[in-house]
């Protein structure tokens, strides 16, 4: 069983990634990408994510208009292919801006705790 505080930390981390999958799935669907060849892109490098929380964000992030789709089929079975609209890929600049800031503050504010 885990303590109260390791429990408490590891739903924070689960939390903190939580808040940073859209850009990790956008920052990936610059070139077109199934679910599959998605998740294990994401896990390579080292943002795994369930099917369960793929699938609803992606079809969440179509439906924004940030994401087109279409199917293929080629030697196996049709497979659903993502990548980035022209609203996506503006929005994927935006939002990358705003993660450096956003962690250019945070880790001034951790070193200054240290």
């Amino acid at each position: 069983m885990v303590d109260g505080s390791a429990g408490q930390a590891l739903k924070l981390e689960q939390d903190l990634r939580k808040g940073v999958l859209v850009l990790a799935v956008l920052s990936q669907l610059r070139t077109q990408q199934y679910g599959y060849s998605l998740r294990q892109a994401l896990a390579e490098r080292g943002m795994p994510i369930e099917e369960g929380t793929l699938y609803p964000l992606l079809r969440r992030l179509e439906s924004q208009g940030l994401l087109a789709s279409q199917w293929q089929v080629d030697d196996g079975p049709p497979r659903r292919y993502y990548t980035l609209s022209a609203h996506g890929a503006e929005t994927y600049r935006e939002l990358t801006g705003a993660w450096r800031s956003l962690t250019s503050v945070v880790d001034r504010l951790v070193v200054e705790e240290g």
